[in-house]
């Protein structure tokens, strides 16, 4: 039987906060308790965002923490090609085409995906297979859309046509963690609950694909004092914050449930 394989995979977008700490502390516990080892990635293929102070400060607060992990660190904006490769199997099947829309070009339906964003509405997915590379060819800006109705997916069908890898960074979430579990042996997913509906998606990529798909977790989140979850975005106090104010790494690993 092979080892498990768990993973912690932040985004080097901003500062740590008590909803990462929670997340890496549960992989951590999960991955000693099954005897298994625990990976570190580095989530940074919106480059437009990711910064190289948050990226060290990752690293420095998840040691603060007391935690440890294999080296390599994986970080994906190293590794686009992968993410091209697998893009280039999905479309030569049929299963993605490549969308030249922009927002105000895209058109939209009523309907929502898991996200609240309103479906999009095919323009380009009626493009022929000649006329759609030709633009590539042409080196026209183009992101990626899975071709919902081919895959015949009830479960992933929720998303619509998914942008998969996104026109600005050249690679999006969905496809790059799909192809970095795979590569990595990835066995066990444990994550937020705000990801679980993405997890349909992943499962229906790594089908096409012909990859292992692993177990998932989707823990409960860590909510602040007006019941929000914790983010980046709102100003949720960081690791380093209450690091400066004199809390310790044992009081947060106390008051997360990993005394």
């Amino acid at each position: 039987m092979s080892c498990p394989v768990f993973r912690f995979a932040p985004s080097p977008n901003g500062y740590l906060h008590l909803g990462h700490a929670y997340s890496a502390l549960l992989n951590a516990q999960m991955a000693a308790a099954a005897g298994g080892r625990l990976l570190l990635r580095i989530e940074d293929t919106d480059e437009s965002r990711a910064r190289p102070e948050f990226l060290a400060a990752i690293l420095e607060d998840l040691a603060w923490l007391g935690l440890s992990w294999e080296e390599p660190v994986r970080i994906q904006s190293q590794h686009f090609a992968d993410y091209q490769a697998n893009l280039g199997r999905l479309w030569e099947m049929g299963a993605i085409y490549p969308c030249f829309c922009s927002r105000k070009q895209a058109g939209v339906l009523t309907s929502r995906d898991p996200e609240g964003q309103p479906h999009y509405a095919g323009h380009c997915r009626g493009l022929t297979a000649n006329e759609a590379r030709r633009r590539v060819a042409s080196g026209a800006i183009h992101g990626w859309r899975i071709d919902m109705a081919r895959a015949a997916d009830p479960e992933a069908a929720v998303w619509g046509d998914a942008v998969i890898a996104k026109r600005w960074v050249g690679s999006s979430y969905h496809i790059a963690v799909v192809t970095d579990d795979a590569l990595q042996g990835v066995t066990h997913v444990v994550r937020g609950k705000d990801i679980a509906p993405a997890t349909p998606l992943h499962i229906l990529l790594q089908r096409l694909l012909g990859l292992a798909t692993p177990h998932y977790h989707h823990h409960d989140l860590i909510l602040d004092e007006q019941g929000r979850k914790l983010s980046k975005s709102i100003g949720s106090r960081s690791l380093r914050q209450l690091r400066q104010e004199g809390v310790s790494a044992a009081a947060i690993r106390n008051q997360l449930g990993f005394a």
